[in-house]
């Protein structure tokens, strides 16, 4: 494959992910006053409730104490609640409060909609299923390719992200 197509496709692909990230939450200060880190975090406690720290940060592929931060800021805006976990005294599990649940089912419609505009009006159901597939496979065997190396010992394999900035790279 030439060389200039896989650079094209990482450009593309990085500029959609900003372009994407960015127009999301642009709508969800707006309306609620809420970045879209927050959102992601809210959203995966309404869709799987009971999740610890951890969890979190291994859904999203960041590190602990970013996770740790979101949820505390979440925490303090009365969003979300910590509680005792009762399978493990060293951690706890994130619990949606009240608040939470109606703000996240207010955003997830901004969300939704978002969504809809900027990818659904453009390409088709099958679009959607095939450009899914497709970032599911090279995802996977990105995956399998860093624990490859780094089973081997040969190209360290870099530290699970922080939490993404708005339309930046994560660092």
């Amino acid at each position: 494959m030439a060389d200039a197509d896989l650079k094209l496709l990482y450009r593309e692909l990085v500029s959609l992910e900003i372009e994407l990230w960015d127009g999301i939450e642009g709508r969800l200060r707006a309306e609620y006053d809420l970045p879209l880190t927050s959102f992601e975090v809210l959203h995966l406690l309404l869709r799987r409730p009971g999740r610890r720290i951890q969890d979190i940060a291994e859904e999203f592929s960041i590190t602990v104490g970013g996770t740790s931060k979101v949820v505390d800021r979440l925490e303090a805006a009365g969003l979300c609640g910590r509680r005792a976990n009762p399978n493990d005294r060293r951690s706890s599990i994130v619990e949606l409060t009240p608040e939470g649940r109606k703000l996240v089912d207010g955003a997830l419609k901004v969300f939704e909609d978002e969504l809809e505009l900027r990818i659904g009006s453009v390409i088709s159901e099958q679009s959607v299923r095939e450009v899914t597939a497709v970032l599911s496979a090279l995802r996977a065997a990105g995956r399998a390719l860093d624990a490859e190396r780094k089973a081997a010992g040969q190209t360290p394999v870099p530290a699970v992200r922080a939490p993404k900035q708005p339309g930046r790279p994560a660092s």
